[in-house]
């Protein structure tokens, strides 16, 4: 499997749950989910398998744009933040 993409609404905001390997080639689709939304996204890390540095620089960039990081491992977490450094 390499990823899978779900919307679901939740009030005001939308979830965007990420299911699998979490790569550079998924930047465009996942983007477009994003803008399709529209504010506030929260992205569900929790099933994601594979990530990478692509990714973890997006995610940072996401959150530091009001996004909300659902169920997001330690690991990720402290990896955007050396990112951001």
């Amino acid at each position: 499997m390499t990823l899978k993409i779900e919307k679901y609404p939740d009030g005001d905001n939308t979830i965007i749950r990420l299911i699998g390997r979490l790569q550079a080639e998924h930047l465009e689709e996942l983007e477009k989910q994003i803008r399709e939304s529209g504010p506030p996204i929260m992205l569900d890390l929790d099933e994601v398998t594979l990530i990478d540095v692509e990714i973890v620089r997006f995610l940072g960039i996401c959150e530091a744009r009001g996004a909300t990081l659902l169920n997001c491992s330690p690991y990720i977490r402290d990896w955007i933040g050396k990112e951001r450094d």
